[in-house]
């Protein structure tokens, strides 16, 4: 990580602070309500906790917090209340519906492992599998954790009951762009046509907007701060294409033991992620790799290409640029302390190890 990007010692520990705490409270909640669900399920039905489980068991199992807390932080940084409980229950739903879009990424990207443990259409093939039953245990599997993040849906819905107009209008957006986004990426792995400005399209959709963006604005326009919503878009888009280049990168060089999933899964599901469009739109020696009609290239080959021709190293620097770009957005328009910390979260977005 360049010295120059690192914005720690500049952050005041209060603005982190009170977003950790409206955080914490988050947590919370959404424990507390799965709770409730799952005993409410046990009484009347006590098979149905297998399909809350997948919810449960997503949300149990770690993960970033990235959208809630980018969420906090608009909200606070418009002069939100933080005692205004509408704000818990507008992060906690965006980590449901992270949840959701987790549980369906899994199926269509056929992963085995998530944050170090088996997905869950895996686990549920196993008890069809393990339980002698009827039917194809893979449909089986696949059908449970599809409607185990209808259901993550469903709930995120539920706790966005009392928000005013203005962030379900929001929300509409983030879901749609979100589904959208999902679609595109499906399709361009199935063209697999290299075509950078598209995959700029899929990470702005999947990424910027939905993990940046859009989060921040629901946060500010709960506050009623909407004359920060163009700073916080501009920031967000350069914050979210500095998350998935990362996500590009880590999935092609990260340690799956600490990135929690299988190790250079685009590759083996021909995702046109940027870094590859980068790649193939740029460099012979990785368009010939690809040549040939259904022809798969080595990964490991295509591994040492990627550092050798130096399309790694332009990466980081698109990277860097754009958190760069991230600080200037949101220099002036907020606080110092808060200008602080959201640049500090835009660094650890981008230069993640997993």
């Amino acid at each position: 990580m360049p010295s120059t990007l690192s914005p720690r010692n500049m952050t005041d520990a209060s603005a982190r602070q009170r977003r950790d705490r409206l955080l914490a409270r988050v947590e919370q909640r959404i424990e507390e309500f799965l709770a409730a669900e799952r005993r409410r399920w046990a009484a009347v039905e006590p098979v149905s906790v297998e399909l809350l489980d997948c919810v449960v068991g997503m949300f149990g199992s770690g993960g970033k917090r990235m959208r809630p807390a980018f969420c906090i932080a608009g909200y606070l940084a418009a002069g939100g209340d933080p005692d205004n409980p509408v704000i818990v229950d507008v992060a906690a739903a965006l980590e449901l519906l992270h949840s959701f879009a987790l549980l369906h990424d899994d199926v269509m990207d056929d992963s085995e492992r998530r944050r170090n443990r088996p997905t869950a259409h895996v686990l549920h093939e196993e008890l069809h599998g393990q339980r002698g039953w009827r039917g194809e245990g893979r449909r089986y599997g696949e059908a449970v954790a599809v409607l185990g993040g209808d259901l993550a849906l469903v709930y995120a819905e539920r706790l966005l009951a009392d928000c005013p107009t203005e962030v379900r209008r929001i929300w509409g957006e983030l879901c749609t762009e979100l589904m959208v986004g999902q679609f595109l990426d499906v399709r361009s792995a199935a063209q697999f046509d290299a075509d950078p400005e598209r995959s700029r399209w899929i990470a702005l959709l999947k990424s910027g907007r939905y993990t940046v963006s859009r989060p921040l604005t629901l946060g500010a326009a709960l506050a009623g701060g909407e004359r920060f919503l163009e700073a916080f878009e501009e920031y967000g888009l350069a914050v979210g294409e500095a998350f998935q280049l990362r996500d590009d990168l880590l999935d092609v060089f990260g340690d799956p033991d600490v990135t929690g999933k299988p190790g250079r899964l685009d590759f083996q599901q021909h995702k046109m992620t940027l870094l590859m469009s980068l790649a193939l739109r740029d460099e012979p020696a990785v368009q010939e790799l690809f040549s040939g009609e259904g022809r798969a290239p080595d990964p490991d080959v295509l591994h040492r290409l990627l550092i050798a021709t130096g399309v790694r190293d332009r990466v980081e620097a698109v990277i860097e640029e754009r958190v760069v770009a991230a600080g200037r957005a949101i220099g002036e328009a907020l606080t110092p302390e808060w200008a602080a910390e959201l640049l500090s979260m835009a660094t650890e977005a981008a230069y993640r190890t997993g």
